[in-house]
């Protein structure tokens, strides 16, 4: 590595299935970490738009201390291209943390992350802490999730099993996690419950306990431009997809210069039924960011937003989707 590395940065991952709210923890991490302290995000995405890091960069700065780099495209960790790799030296490179956090996307297999952190490359540069995977208690009544092997494999290899969004759970619901996390979790595993993405600094601190073998390689035979990486074209817009581990994605980027009526996209976006929808908009009421599960939808103001972006995930996708939401410009 480089030798103005820092050595031994501690890293995180944060992890959790589709929707159960990873997003929102690190935004409350970022917002209580120490003043003095530069931290570093990763965030991996399915698909191919990337919209976290922009939703990040919204709220946090460089001048906070905050550096965020993105891997769209589904697969963070392919030996191919190296994207994980390239991405995160880069980040230790410019931002010199003093902490890591890694966001895999909720459909990606963290157990693969954890193998290339802990290859010998990693090993003088990283301090692996405790890994947090996210769970939303009411999905284990689902057998979409619980018969799901990346949903079960983000619990077993947590150090600590968040219950996310347990201000809206029955009593059922703890004693449903509790019982999971015994059956499919590490031998000891810690289990807390959070509310509005609320958790404690000092849950990130501590050794891993988790034990991963060796990389190994796994390639992609052509390595194509992502949507991120081409120059949005006089049509106005960059549209994208991806599928896999049982999920559809479909994306859109927008030039800078189209505006989108406030009004209509909200009314928009509020009735996908959709698994996961997340989008930053330029409006005529000012830059916002969207985060949508199937049973709710956010808004949050943003103070900077370089263009919009879309990115929907769902077992299947309306085809009518692209005509709803350019009908949403503002000169519409």
């Amino acid at each position: 590595m480089n030798k103005e590395m820092i050595q031994g940065v501690p890293t995180n991952i944060i992890t959790g299935f589709l929707g159960s709210g990873k997003t929102s923890a690190i935004l409350h991490l970022l917002k209580n970490k120490p003043a003095d302290e530069r931290w570093a995000v990763l965030v991996n995405e399915f698909g191919e738009i990337g919209v976290d890091g922009s939703f990040l960069t919204g709220k946090h700065t460089k001048e906070q201390g905050i550096f965020i780099r993105e891997v769209p495209g589904g697969c963070m960790c392919c030996a191919a291209g190296l994207p994980m790799q390239v991405a995160l030296n880069q980040l230790l490179k410019n931002a010199k943390p003093d902490r890591l956090l890694i966001e895999p996307t909720g459909l990606g297999h963290p157990k693969e992350i954890l193998q290339v952190l802990s290859a010998e490359h990693y090993q003088q540069t990283l301090s692996l802490q405790k890994t947090l995977t996210l769970i939303d208690a009411r999905n284990l009544h689902d057998t979409r999730y619980t018969e799901h092997a990346t949903f079960n494999q983000q619990i077993a290899i947590a150090d600590t099993l968040v219950g996310s969004k347990a201000d809206l759970y029955q009593e059922a619901d703890k004693t449903c996690l509790m019982a999971y996390a015994k059956a499919q979790g590490k031998e000891n595993v810690s289990v807390i419950f959070a509310e509005y993405g609320n958790i404690a600094y000092s849950q990130l601190i501590g050794k891993s306990a988790i034990k991963v073998a060796a990389p190994h390689s796994h390639h992609h035979e052509v390595k194509k431009s992502l949507a991120t990486e081409i120059v949005i074209p006089a049509c106005g817009f960059i549209k994208s997809a991806n599928q896999g581990e049982g999920f559809n994605s479909v994306g859109w980027r927008f030039s800078p210069q189209i505006e989108f009526n406030y009004k209509k996209l909200f009314i928009f976006l509020n009735s996908l039924k959709v698994e996961r929808m997340k989008g930053v908009f330029i409006t005529d009421k000012g830059m916002f960011a969207y985060n949508a599960t199937h049973e709710s939808l956010q808004e949050m103001a943003l103070d900077s937003v370089k263009e919009s972006r879309i990115e929907i995930i769902s077992q299947q996708l309306d085809n009518k989707l692209e005509a709803h939401l350019m009908a949403c410009y503002l000169s519409q």
